[in-house]
């Protein structure tokens, strides 16, 4: 039987890397970087929470929870594994020049274990408005390097300080449907930051913990088909009762039926990518 999907809103407006909604093209985890130019198909509307899923990854194991503490991490970025990321290229739906860009990946030492801070864009954005997205954006000819990039950008969106950073590495460069080179730049996060959002770019900022994201029982693969062509992507979702809040570095209660964080695209194959390197 052939599965229809409504078709709801426009995920073709471009997909700056913070906004973590992009459709990327499938490949195991031994693909390598694209040398070419994929040609352009432009994507149609349509709401990524009804299009089906393609597959789940239960049957793959969840990164040891000894592999998730920051001294762990810390010493996996300096001596790392000999691996390969599962998404590196998402076909291009856009007719834009590539543009570098970075983003922050915010590991916060909670007493529970890691989390992972990441934001909801506001819904008046003209692009990827109301997604899921880690803290970052374009390289501008002022950074000195991508680091620089992704800690300006979370500066700016939320206002995390660089001295409760400590960046301990990057991963792979992953490239958007709308030619956004991005460079994930890793970081561990020392509690007693104070969130003050961007009310132009940012509606919220939450954290998730970094064992739910590491565990492929909560990784969804899409599939979207239309007109000949086809798309996918992975999704997390995270139904939390917490959530960060303006002018707060703790995470508050929220209310007790939860929120539901719809994470997909660039984000969640970042997130993918992270979990192949933790789990080589």
């Amino acid at each position: 039987m052939r599965i229809c999907v409504r078709i709801l809103r426009d995920a073709s407006n471009g997909f700056l890397p913070a906004a973590g909604a992009a459709i990327f093209r499938w490949a195991p985890p031994a693909s390598r970087f694209m040398s070419t130019t994929p040609s352009l198909t432009p994507l149609p509307l349509f709401d990524p929470r009804l299009v089906p899923v393609r597959a789940e990854s239960s049957t793959l194991p969840p990164v040891p929870r000894d592999r998730l503490s920051a001294e762990a991490l810390r010493q996996r970025f300096q001596h790392p594994p000999p691996w390969q990321p599962e998404v590196r290229q998402e076909p291009r739906f856009a007719d834009r020049a590539p543009a570098a860009a970075a983003v922050l990946v915010p590991l916060v030492e909670r007493p529970g274990g890691l989390t992972v801070l990441l934001t909801e864009r506001t819904t008046n954005l003209s692009t990827h408005s109301g997604q899921v997205a880690f803290p970052g954006g374009k390289v501008d000819p002022e950074d000195a390097d991508v680091t620089a990039a992704a800690l300006r950008e979370a500066r700016e969106e939320v206002d995390l300080r660089p001295e409760f950073t400590e960046v301990i590495g990057q991963l792979p460069v992953y490239v958007t449907g709308t030619q956004f080179i991005v460079t994930p730049v890793v970081a561990l996060v020392r509690p007693g930051f104070v969130l003050h959002l961007n009310p132009s770019e940012v509606a919220q900022a939450f954290e998730v913990p970094l064992a739910f994201l590491m565990d492929p029982a909560h990784h969804r693969r899409h599939r979207l088909e239309w007109d000949g062509h086809a798309r996918e992507w992975y999704s997390m979702p995270y139904i939390d009762a917490a959530q960060a809040s303006v002018g707060s570095g703790e995470t508050p209660r929220g209310a007790p039926e939860g929120v539901e964080h719809f994470i997909w695209g660039a984000t969640a194959g970042m997130l993918r990518n992270l979990y192949r390197f933790l789990s080589a």
